[in-house]
């Protein structure tokens, strides 16, 4: 079987580890299209057998993690609105394995593999969206509002992460931290006028930032060739320097943000970047996707475009695997995906009276709001929330 895009395969310096597997292995992958850059990422990419071992396994486990979702809604433990990162997995994998964890990250409400690559477990996801304290934000932000350490969401209003992302940028370059941000939207959040607004300051600043546009083909129910006078989003900086990338192909992803990351840390950002990929499911959970699009569209690129099952064929082809090992992982990742969504359904909501929590960072007076339980281990002495009746 041939590899995605009929890549030829360049074998350098191969040395066998087992009598069926090497240790790497180049890939010639889709080339880029450029703007305002004078020279882009290489287009003939090194992959080793443990790199293709883990970037398999952390797409899979976003891939699960989503199914898992999927079923959690249909069974009404998730309220609210869900959105499904399904198909998308090679952008949040290849970009999370090109930065540091020191790095910022923030994106839109389609945020749950993003913050599984951002450090969350499995529990840690699952349980935030069906609302248990064990969730990454104690089961208040919900699908729409997941945190961690350099991961600022999962935002709710459309594009209003962008500025949002300059100014953690703008931040970084105070503090010359040597830190990057990466601020993703869709292409239906790329017409907001907020985010030109932010492409000018960080221009003008010179901020140390990468603007990214999932182009999953379509806003909440139309195409972006009809949303968008322009659909080229890598060009919509129009001053900053941009980058078309496959999104479907981890390898291309990862490449093209280095490039651009190195690039920022050496003060020549801020970039634009538009990686081409492909929701599989409606824009929502509550869409079934299939009114402005046909179902034989959406096969066809889950046959020739998937990116974990074309990653799976050329790493395979490379030797750099085995099928068992690769069917091995997939057993595992469903048992931890299983049991996660076990404890999602299991554990603990959060008492009636945090609802007045989480209000302020710091309490103004005792009968205003309670305190966050996030730092109430740090305050010997706090306020009290106050009674739920009043």
């Amino acid at each position: 079987m041939r590899s995605l895009y009929s890549s030829k395969l360049l074998f350098k310096n191969s040395v066998r580890k087992f009598s069926s597997t090497i240790n790497e292995a180049r890939f010639q992958i889709k080339p880029y299209k450029l703007h305002r850059l004078e020279q882009g990422p290489a287009t003939e990419v090194t992959c080793t057998r443990e790199d293709a071992l883990k970037f398999y396994e952390q797409m899979s486990v976003i891939r699960r993690l989503e199914a898992a979702s999927n079923t959690l809604y249909k069974e009404k433990a998730i309220r609210g609105f869900c959105h499904l990162y399904t198909g998308q997995e090679a952008v949040a994998v290849g970009m999370e394995n090109a930065i540091t964890k020191k790095d910022a990250v923030i994106t839109a409400y389609r945020a749950h593999g993003w913050v599984w690559a951002r450090g969350i477990d499995e529990v840690g996801v699952l349980a935030e969206l069906t609302g248990r304290k064990t969730g990454c934000a104690r089961g208040k932000g919900g699908s729409m509002h997941l945190y961690t350490d350099r991961f600022y969401g999962g935002n709710g209003i459309v594009g209003a992460q962008i500025p949002l992302g300059a100014g953690i940028a703008l931040a970084q370059k105070y503090t010359n931290s040597g830190e990057i941000t990466l601020a993703l939207c869709g292409d239906g959040a790329a017409n907001q006028g907020q985010v030109f607004e932010a492409y000018n300051m960080a221009a003008l600043w010179k901020l140390p930032i990468i603007f990214i546009t999932e182009n999953n083909g379509y806003g909440m129910g139309t195409s972006s060739e009809r949303a968008a006078a322009s659909s080229d989003y890598y060009t919509r900086g129009d001053y900053i320097p941009g980058i078309w990338v496959d999104g479907m192909d981890i390898l291309a992803v990862r490449e093209a943000t280095r490039h651009l990351a190195q690039l920022c840390r050496d003060g020549q950002g801020p970039f634009c970047m538009e990686a081409m990929t492909y929701r599989y499911f409606g824009h929502s959970v509550s869409d079934p996707g299939t009114s402005y699009r046909t179902r034989e569209e959406i096969q066809e690129v889950r046959q020739k475009r998937d990116p974990i099952t074309s990653f799976k064929e050329r790493i395979m082809q490379a030797e750099l695997v085995t099928s068992d090992e690769l069917k091995q992982i997939e057993l595992n990742v469903r048992a931890k995906i299983d049991q996660a969504m076990k404890t999602a359904l299991t554990d603990p909501e959060l008492d009636p009276e945090e609802l007045f929590h989480d209000v302020y960072v710091e309490c103004l007076h005792g009968n205003l709001r309670g305190p966050t339980p996030f730092t109430l281990h740090a305050h010997k002495n706090h306020w009290k929330p106050m009674n739920i009746s009043n």
